[in-house]
């Protein structure tokens, strides 16, 4: 990480906004590398001349679009951008992992329902037959990336108490891991509940995506209704001219 350089630029603009300013651009130059730990307060106090108010209503502003994250007990980083392969089926766990991050969920619901008409349809079962309901936040390093709402046939996942982080890894252990699928990707503004969630703003941007994924028999097995945040996720997807 290089040395952050602070210079005022505009007298027509407030102080804080102007220290944005400049972190946003050392950080898109790379001086200040993603996933770095920003200057403590008192060091940009120091290196800025500014005051505490100011360097911290100016971080805060960063935190709000997105630019910078704070973890709880760590202090405030770079955030980075995840680029996720629009064309790959993977679990959050398992991307999560190869990041070199620990996954992590916090339970919202998990329960056994009746499906609504849309859900037997795309799962292929009929009304009276039972799914599992499964909604949760998903963790990265212990921040809130996601919010993901799934709905899957029991029998493909009989025991709720054996369900840990991963719900691939779960369906795996009963031999049903999902092989391919669909995936359609939306933008979106954040709920008010979303966004408390998501600690993020109220109408921040955010991308909602709904995966259907079948078994090797073709089989529908995972309904999908996700909540991704928007300043954090790319789905970067490969493109070949066809001949």
């Amino acid at each position: 990480m290089g040395e952050f350089v602070w210079t005022r630029s505009d007298e027509g603009t407030p102080l804080y906004l102007q220290l944005a300013r400049s972190l946003r651009e050392q950080i898109g130059k790379g001086v200040l590398e993603a996933g770095s730990a920003l200057p403590s307060e008192r060091d940009l106090c120091a290196l800025a001349g500014l005051s505490r108010v100011t360097v911290r209503k100016g971080i805060e502003q960063l935190i709000d679009e997105g630019v910078l994250v704070r973890r709880q007990g760590s202090g405030t980083f770079v955030a980075r951008r995840i680029e996720a392969p629009g064309e790959k089926l993977s679990s959050f766990s398992d991307e999560t992992r190869l990041r070199g991050e620990n996954p992590g969920v916090v339970w919202i619901s998990r329960s056994y329902a009746r499906p609504t008409e849309e859900e037997a349809s795309v799962l292929g079962i009929t009304a009276s037959e039972r799914v599992v309901r499964l909604s949760r936040v998903r963790l990265a390093g212990g921040e809130p990336l996601a919010i993901e709402n799934a709905v899957l046939p029991a029998e493909f996942l009989p025991d709720l108490d054996g369900l840990g982080d991963s719900l691939y890894e779960a369906l795996e252990a009963h031999g049903h891991r999902p092989v391919s699928g669909t995936q359609r990707v939306r933008a979106s503004l954040a709920t008010p509940t979303e966004a408390g969630i998501l600690c993020i703003e109220h109408n921040s941007e955010v991308l909602r995506i709904e995966r259907t994924t079948t078994t090797t028999d073709g089989r529908a097995i995972e309904f999908t209704r996700s909540v991704y945040r928007g300043d954090r996720y790319e789905f970067v997807t490969e493109l070949r001219q066809v001949s």
